[in-house]
């Protein structure tokens, strides 16, 4: 099966979604978390590999996203607002008033 996010797309997506980064040493992984109105509604991990092609299609499912809508944060036609969107309709966020 081919690797629908790469590295470099998980971190675009991180970007996007200004997502706070939390790196600690001697970890395989930077956690990253999703914050709105303070409020953490996702967290998710990118390896530090080298390796730019390597897997992380665990990515969607924490973002609570499909593949096809996680490639569209990491390439652009998404934005976090369409995002946070789709997560209050989803029921992740609570509406604002």
């Amino acid at each position: 099966m081919a690797t629908i996010i790469t590295k470099e797309l998980a971190e675009n997506i991180a970007r996007k979604l200004q997502a706070v980064r939390n790196a600690k040493k001697n970890r395989p992984h930077d956690l990253y978390a999703v914050y709105h109105e303070g409020r953490l509604i996702a967290h998710f991990g990118v390896r530090r590999s080298s390796k730019k092609d390597q897997g992380h299609d665990h990515v969607p499912g924490q973002i609570h996203v499909s593949p096809a809508q996680a490639r569209l944060l990491g390439q652009c036609p998404m934005s976090r607002e369409q995002w946070v969107a789709e997560m209050i309709r989803k029921g992740v966020v609570a509406p604002t008033d």
